[in-house]
């Protein structure tokens, strides 16, 4: 449910792109509510329609054909900016307390081994809207209210120049697409979205793994958290009524140990050979925020650890550079809080900056970056420096 999320109207609108459809449903008896909070099992109980409009009195109803087949058969909505009036979707996993059947979720981030979804979607030439997915995650496994983690949002398309909640902050190619990035902060949840570039009408084997690993590298999902449920649906401002989802799937599933374990990291003491001022001081690298950031003196040879509290087996470190980044840089584990001794996890002398999301192998209580050769004249600077192991 995006009820308590805010979206502004931009300038420019995304223009869509034609895309593959997907076989249409099985012919069905049609089914209509026109309650603003009705809901419609589907397919046997695997999936819930929801109408979901909340920021609205006027009149919508959703029809329900077959199979995952549903579209929103009346509405025509008036809005010209703030929050949408309407968020018509279909979900699978537990929403706000309310679950479908054998979904599988809620599922550990961390232990996500595999997910991927298809959807295929009918786009009227009118209006204001766009067409998005919804992941929630949430720190317990269950919750009856609003989800205290991350809302990932996937935009597959819109129109009448509607734009993501926060601010874009990167363009980046993920699951072999091209998408923008925007992330943001509500009262108590991340929000990145995800916006595909170009536009289009279908996905066809999505990997949203691979989406859902980038939110937590960008550390906008704790990997500790869950994800409760996966929605597909229009966010709708202006008109609405022919929107349609053809046919739609969501699968997650979960590993032994996927996702690289458990994120170690987050909010445990830190230190650094230095800070740039009082303002990014070597905590702003394990606080879970993106907004914020260590940065060092302006030399070579900077240095920030952590301490895990206990030794580790750590299986990946994820490194998200600001713009000052290290060309040449190394990645240590020791259960010396001095380094005295201690092993390489990861040594490289071409370093992108960007997000690094390194997979890797050792142990320690202590892990640190150590920036050995600068890319720019400032120092070296991380978002977020994130550890994962068990």
């Amino acid at each position: 449910m995006s009820g308590a999320q805010l979206r502004r109207l931009a300038v420019a609108a995304l223009v869509g792109a034609a895309a593959m459809l997907l076989p249409a449903a099985t012919a069905h008896a049609a089914t209509t509510t026109c309650e603003p909070q009705g809901s419609i099992s589907a397919n046997g109980g695997e999936y819930t329609i929801q109408a979901n409009e909340w920021n609205s009195s006027d009149r919508q109803c959703i029809t329900y054909t077959g199979g995952t087949a549903w579209s929103v058969s009346t509405a025509n909505f008036t809005l010209s900016g703030g929050a949408p009036a309407t968020y018509p979707s279909i979900y699978k996993g537990c929403h706000w307390g309310a679950c479908t059947a054998n979904s599988g979720m809620p599922i550990q981030v961390s232990k996500i081994a595999s997910s991927t979804s298809s959807w295929s979607t009918t786009q009227p030439a009118s209006g204001a809207y766009d067409v998005a997915y919804d992941l929630w995650t949430n720190s317990a496994p269950t919750t009856g209210g609003q989800p205290d983690g991350s809302e990932i949002m996937i935009w597959l398309n819109s129109r009448g120049g509607v734009s993501p909640f926060g601010a874009k902050v990167a363009s980046a190619n993920i699951a072999g697409l091209n998408w923008d990035v925007w992330t943001g902060r509500q009262t108590s949840w991340n929000i990145v979205s995800y916006v595909l570039q170009g536009g289009g009408t279908a996905f066809n084997g999505l990997n949203v793994k691979a989406l859902i690993d980038d939110s937590v590298a960008r550390g906008v999902t704790n990997a500790n958290h869950y994800l409760l449920d996966a929605e597909a649906g229009f966010e709708i401002w202006k008109g609405g009524q022919g929107l349609a989802t053809n046919s739609f799937s969501f699968n997650a599933t979960a590993g032994t140990g996927g996702g690289g374990g458990s994120l170690l990291s987050q909010g445990r003491p830190v230190t650094a050979s230095s800070q740039e001022n009082a303002s990014y001081p070597p905590a702003n690298a394990v606080d879970g925020n993106t907004s914020t950031r260590w940065s060092s003196a302006f030399q070579d040879g900077q240095w920030i650890d952590v301490d895990l509290g206990s030794a580790h087996q750590i299986t990946k470190v994820v490194l998200n550079w600001e713009a000052a980044y290290a060309r040449q840089f190394r990645v240590q584990a020791s259960n010396d809080p001095s380094f005295a001794t201690s092993t390489d996890l990861y040594a490289t002398s071409a370093g992108t900056g960007g997000v690094n999301t390194l997979t890797v192998s050792g142990s320690g209580r202590y892990v640190r970056v150590l920036g050995q050769t600068r890319a720019t004249p400032y120092g070296v600077s991380l978002w977020e420096f994130q550890v994962f192991g068990s």
